[in-house]
């Protein structure tokens, strides 16, 4: 029979959690924030990559995605 060893207790703590909070569209260079009446979701379009037939995709302020570009005149 085989023994069973235990894993090495590593540290319980995720080093990664929280870290993507502060890489959402409104912080990215490449979101351009559209006017919407108040009251309502904030919006605007990601213009990373090239625009398609409809345009640059529609995204919301809060969203994320890996190629997100800090924009350093944003406080």
């Amino acid at each position: 029979m085989c023994k069973q060893t235990e894993a090495p207790m590593m540290d319980e703590r995720d080093m990664w959690q929280g870290r993507s909070e502060g890489m959402r569209c409104h912080s990215c260079i490449q979101y351009v924030d559209k006017e919407v009446p108040q009251g309502q979701m904030r919006i605007g379009r990601c213009r990373r990559h090239a625009p398609t037939m409809s345009g640059f995709p529609v995204v919301f302020a809060s969203d994320r995605c890996g190629d997100h570009k800090l924009n350093e005149r944003i406080s």
